[in-house]
């Protein structure tokens, strides 16, 4: 019998979280997962030029292939100017939130990898000096970032190491609750890489192989599109996505389950590998909650547009404000890792 193991679970996951990898740069995650898959010496992996980490397990058949995918890419920002008076532009990378943003401490990374700290605040923020300040719009012509450090100057700016295109992090915030509840940016879609880890932990401990070959996928360009486009084999049989559940008015995901997303904007994913799915939930216990997500696309569809001829389906554990500051809680994460661990092991081909 196979067990999760929530604090192994858990430690993968805050470890993961502290490790910063906005779309584009993902040198220390990948060195991140790396380091923590190769505890598994069945996984092969191969390392494809652009970043994304493919994982063979061989299972007991390789006659229908499957595949397990999440990313490790989130939001961020890049600088995009560097101002008379020493502060920064930026660019965003993903759909993160000016609003949202506002106030959060960041770090730039220079080209030689140096870090500079500063906040990400609103131009001439104090209310005692702009009357304007609190109903002036966030975004990237009024937002700005104020580095800590003796600069007023472009000049002393670049003097620090900073230039356009240097990579800027956003910290994360990771708290975890005794309450269970998990509270940290970026939990898209690093909690589904946790609940991965997990269950390839809880399967390898009780020493069992997947019922088919199956292909572990952590892409690092989901945010923009493109990271199940390529690097998976031509001959899957099924790809299942995992990736945060919407949570909000309308709809029926929450922070306690995992949900199926049955469509999403890209479209409706597969029906038989949807039932499948609640198969298998059910098979093992696992309430699993039926949704749909209206602004949201996943690296399943990513696969299917690139040509994928596999079935595609879609679950995660919900997570509240996405794209915010993010929430969720153990239980969701636990039942996702039961889930994938169930489904990796089920020998039907329904």
């Amino acid at each position: 019998m196979w067990n999760i193991d929530n604090d192994r679970m858990m430690d993968f996951l805050v470890g993961l979280l502290s490790t910063p990898s906005p779309t584009g740069y993902h040198r220390e995650s990948n060195e991140y997962v790396r380091r923590a898959f190769a505890e598994f010496p069945a996984l092969r992996l191969n390392e494809l030029p652009k970043g994304t980490l493919s994982y063979l397990w061989p299972g007991v058949e390789n006659a229908a292939p499957r595949a397990l995918t999440a990313h490790t890419d989130t939001l961020g920002f890049l600088v995009r100017q560097i101002k008379n008076n020493g502060r920064l532009k930026l660019a965003r990378l993903g759909g993160i939130s000016w609003p949202g943003a506002e106030n959060e401490n960041v770090t730039v990374r220079t080209q030689d990898d140096q870090r500079q700290r500063g906040t990400l605040i609103l131009e001439n923020p104090s209310t005692h000096v702009n009357r304007e300040a609190q109903s002036t719009a966030r975004n990237e012509e009024t937002m700005e970032v104020r580095l800590d450090a003796r600069t007023r100057s472009a000049d002393e700016t670049r003097a620090l190491g900073i230039e356009v295109g240097d990579f800027v992090f956003v910290d994360p915030r990771v708290e975890i609750l005794e309450t269970g509840y998990i509270r940290s940016r970026f939990l898209d879609d690093k909690a589904c890489v946790a609940t991965l880890y997990a269950a390839i932990c809880a399967l390898h401990e009780a020493g069992l192989i997947p019922a088919q070959n199956s292909y572990i996928h952590i892409s690092n360009y989901e945010e923009f599109g493109h990271g199940g486009s390529a690097g998976l084999p031509d001959n899957l049989a099924e790809l299942v996505s995992l990736d945060m559940a919407a949570i909000g008015e309308g709809q029926a995901s929450d922070e306690h389950h995992v949900s199926l997303c049955v469509k999403d904007a890209s479209g409706p994913y597969h029906f038989d590998l949807n039932n499948k799915l609640r198969r298998v939930a059910s098979d093992n216990d696992i309430a699993l909650i039926n949704d749909i997500y209206t602004f949201y696309s996943s690296d399943g569809s990513a696969y299917w547009r690139a040509g994928g001829s596999g079935r595609v389906a879609l679950i995660g554990p919900g997570v509240a404000s996405s794209h915010g500051y993010e929430r969720s809680h153990l239980d969701a994460l636990v039942d996702t890792a039961r889930l994938i661990a169930a489904y990796l092991l089920d020998p039907r081909d329904d």
